[in-house]
């Protein structure tokens, strides 16, 4: 058993930053919230180091503060990486080998996203941090569907173009908008495919719970920080090394 608390000024001295918005004008009366909220967070003492008014009726704060609470490290639930990082060419070859066609690929913001930043690094040629995108790769074929792309056309898109897996990047999460619209997503598939048809369903995005596959309804969930080779090796590893796993 590994017991850790939070490190601010000295080790294990239990302090914390934390950054909030209330709803009321900035003036003392607000501070004085801000501070009562923090409390009953747990933080004891609490310090206001920052207060600025954003608009009409917002005050956005920075409190400062000690909190009692410990994590035990061994009780951390988490998704590990169950499969090897691959090469461009491992990857091209494992294909080529296994499938002996190129491995179809779709990808969309859907819902009202318009934010193809993430879907763009993943699929796009020119990557993310020194990595090329899927489209780099010869035996991929990808289709990039772009912004706000509806449930059904990513659903009839995925159809027609025999896709082995669909890639969805969620950024807009206000009022659980992402959820909403990854299990609409995986509906969908539900209802039109049969299980054995179904292409792989994996979404992507900076809020998503990667524990949450099971409840939304799809195959994987990445996170912030994925890089396009991180997808392509599971990409291989679920359709070429273990194709029959998921179904």
């Amino acid at each position: 058993m590994t017991i850790i608390r939070p490190y601010g000024d000295t080790t294990g001295d239990g302090m914390v930053q934390l950054s909030f918005t209330l709803p009321i004008p900035h003036d003392k009366r607000a501070e004085g919230a801000a501070l009562q909220l923090a409390g009953k967070m747990g933080m004891d003492p609490a310090m206001l180091v920052h207060a600025k008014q954003m608009g009409d009726g917002y005050t956005f704060f920075v409190v400062y503060g000690k909190v009692s609470h410990l994590v035990d490290t061994d009780r951390v639930q988490v998704v590990e990486r169950d499969y090897p990082l691959l090469g461009a060419k491992e990857i091209n070859a494992a294909i080529k080998r296994g499938l002996r066609r190129p491995l179809t690929v779709v990808g969309a913001c859907i819902g009202t996203d318009a934010h193809t930043v993430g879907i763009d690094a993943i699929l796009n040629l020119k990557g993310i941090a020194g990595e090329k995108g899927l489209e780099s790769y010869s035996e991929l074929a990808v289709t990039n569907m772009g912004a706000q792309v509806s449930v059904p056309d990513l659903v009839e898109t995925a159809r027609a173009r025999k896709a082995d897996a669909v890639l969805v990047s969620q950024v807009v999460t206000q009022r659980d908008a992402h959820l909403q619209n990854t299990r609409a997503m995986s509906a969908a598939f539900r209802e039109a495919l049969p299980a054995g048809k179904r292409p792989l369903l994996i979404v992507g995005g900076p809020r998503f719970d990667e524990l949450m596959t099971a409840e939304l309804g799809v195959d994987r969930i990445f996170g912030r920080g994925t890089t396009p080779r991180e997808v392509a090796s599971y990409l291989v590893h679920a359709l070429v090394s273990s194709p029959g796993s998921r179904n």
